[in-house]
């Protein structure tokens, strides 16, 4: 058989276009991209089409193949000349049509929902607008009573912006059917056994009714919460390939707030909670911290998440669970024993019989692969891995560790001591609670705003100073600044005094010489001045020279 072949196409909308061919055995492309790290071919067998379809796409034209078990294949890039000739090689090798589909463009937000066997369908006036392959969705939500939220896998390997969440408002509500079908049995047994129990006992009919009357009740349900678990199933967003290998039941989480159940499964794990339903791949795992409270009553295990959880527009790169320090349990992993002697063995016990925290972290540890994080050699005034303070209005705990600084529990901070400029401690006020508490403030690399920690035990400065020294970090303490300046300008101020008694500024016992040029007024200067008093004050002076002690006369008014 001749093969047709078919150049620049794009597949599962690839930055990277290709070669696609069509044989009677089925469909083929491959990356033309010499120095793709997995320039491997991709094979769609012919038993595997269901149908196809043609329509407008990113890049021309589009060729979509719905399949059996692998989900919508999208092909991109054609031409509009090119139409035909797939027509006829797909009606010629697999014997289907190919299906011309034309998308609405009116632009409306309302439509009509369609879940078809690989995709998601939203319809306007009965023309596609969008399509969402359920490969593509990575969780959903029921957000509100009439609000359903889906979120999508996220692609960090090229640059510009990407869509990473779309809602939903389904208003109305819809008839229970599992409950209408079930009201419907109920009803022809009461009406079947009506008449013996009218015979027999009139109460029994009342009892009938009543349990009619309340399962009428719960007849109806939300459109939304509906349409929620449709997608559920579809996309298999809440159930994953498998059973559990492990599972922990009401686990407390302190961000995200509420009660997980946790279903470890061998390449990621779920957490099902009331509202919300997580999948979080293993490999989005970057670290994971086993952290004793200070409290001596609970146990922390913090897994940082990237790309981090999703709560409408709150986002979480920390998940922070907490256990009672004393909680025991006893678990088996539910896997075969070549399973266990092939994978996990030097990962995983078979077993487990201890503190549940314990149990977590291990469990955390084997099926990730990553690197369990402890408390080290720090140590704090009475003896605890972590020390109490608050950052802003929040109160927590700072765990300085082998490695870098954590921050709990609202908001989790992480602080690697690769990152740090210098650390500073300063005291937090005046009067009575400087003597009690300081600040301690990190300051990152390239961040003009430090990290503050505030309320800090005054005991513990010189336990982190120790610390800080010991790792190599730079640290100033304000308070001894402040004292060897202070004791500085008090040296210099000392200096400058003995420097003043060393100045000659003569003695005030040596006679002074007489000044030649002044000349006292003479009598005859102030008879000048003032002629009318110029006997009288040469009388005035007689008598004072005379020792007379009476007052001097009034003079004469003119």
């Amino acid at each position: 058989m001749v093969n047709t072949d078919f150049e620049k196409i794009f597949l599962n909308q690839s930055k990277g276009s290709g070669r696609m061919r069509i044989a009677d055995s089925g469909l083929g492309w491959k990356s033309n991209a010499p120095s793709a790290t997995n320039n491997e071919p991709f094979l769609l067998p012919s038993e595997e089409i269901v149908a196809t379809q043609w329509s407008r796409g990113s890049r021309g034209y589009e060729l979509r193949v719905q399949t059996k078990n692998k989900g919508v294949v999208m092909l991109d890039g054609f031409d509009v000349e090119d139409f035909n000739q797939l027509k006829q090689e797909l009606q010629r090798n697999f014997h289907l049509s190919l299906d011309h589909r034309e998308h609405s463009l009116r632009g409306w937000n309302w439509g009509k929902n369609d879940l078809a066997r690989n995709e998601y369908i939203f319809n306007v006036n009965n023309k596609p607008a969008f399509e969402i392959p359920y490969s593509s969705i990575s969780n959903s939500n029921l957000t509100g009573k009439n609000e359903v939220a889906i979120e999508f896998d996220l692609d960090n390997s090229g640059p510009g912006d990407e869509l990473v969440e779309m809602r939903f408002y389904v208003p109305g509500t819809i008839e229970n059917e599992e409950k209408k079908e079930k009201n419907g049995v109920k009803v022809k047994e009461a009406n079947g056994e009506e008449g013996v129990k009218k015979e027999e006992n009139g109460e029994g009919v009342e009892d009938n009714e009543e349990e009619e009357e309340e399962d009428n009740g719960e007849e109806e349900k939300s459109a939304a919460s509906v349409f929620y678990e449709q997608l559920r199933d579809k996309a298999d967003i809440g159930q994953v390939a498998g059973e559990a290998i492990v599972s922990f039941s009401e686990v407390l989480f302190l961000t995200p707030r509420g009660r997980y159940d946790i279903d470890m499964y061998p390449s990621s794990l779920r957490l099902r909670g009331k509202t919300y339903d997580y999948k979080i791949q293993y490999k989005q795992i970057e670290r994971i911290f086993s952290l004793p409270k200070p409290d001596e009553s609970h146990h922390l295990v913090i897994l940082q998440i990237d790309p981090p959880l999703r709560q409408g527009q709150t986002r979480y790169p920390f998940l922070v669970l907490q256990f009672l320090k004393e909680e025991e349990t006893e678990v088996e992993l539910n896997i075969s024993e070549q399973d266990y002697n092939d994978k996990y063995k030097d990962r995983l016990h078979k077993t487990y019989d201890s503190l549940t925290h314990s149990v977590m972290s291990h469990c955390l540890r084997g099926l990730t692969e990553r690197r369990l994080i402890m408390p080290g050699s720090f140590k704090s005034s009475i003896g605890q891995p972590g020390i109490t303070c608050s950052l802003k209005a929040s109160e927590g705990y700072l765990y300085p560790l082998d490695r870098c600084f954590v921050f709990v529990t609202k908001p989790t901070i992480y602080i690697p001591f690769s990152e740090i400029s210098n650390i500073t401690m300063s005291r937090t006020g005046g009067g009575v609670t400087a003597s009690k508490t300081f600040d301690l403030e990190i300051h990152v690399r390239g961040s003009g705003q430090p990290h503050i920690f505030g309320s800090i035990d005054r005991a513990e400065q010189e336990t982190i100073e120790r610390f800080s020294a010991e790792k190599g970090i730079r640290i100033k303490n304000e308070e001894k600044i402040a004292k060897a300046r202070l004791a500085k300008a008090i040296n210099e101020a000392a200096n400058d005094d003995d420097d003043d008694d060393d100045v000659d500024m003569g003695s005030a016992g040596e006679e002074e010489s007489a000044d030649d040029d002044f000349h006292s007024g003479s009598d005859s200067d102030v008879a000048e001045e003032f002629d009318s008093d110029a006997s009288a004050s040469d009388s005035e002076e007689d008598e004072e020279a005379n020792g007379d002690d009476r007052p001097p006369k009034k003079k004469s008014k003119n």
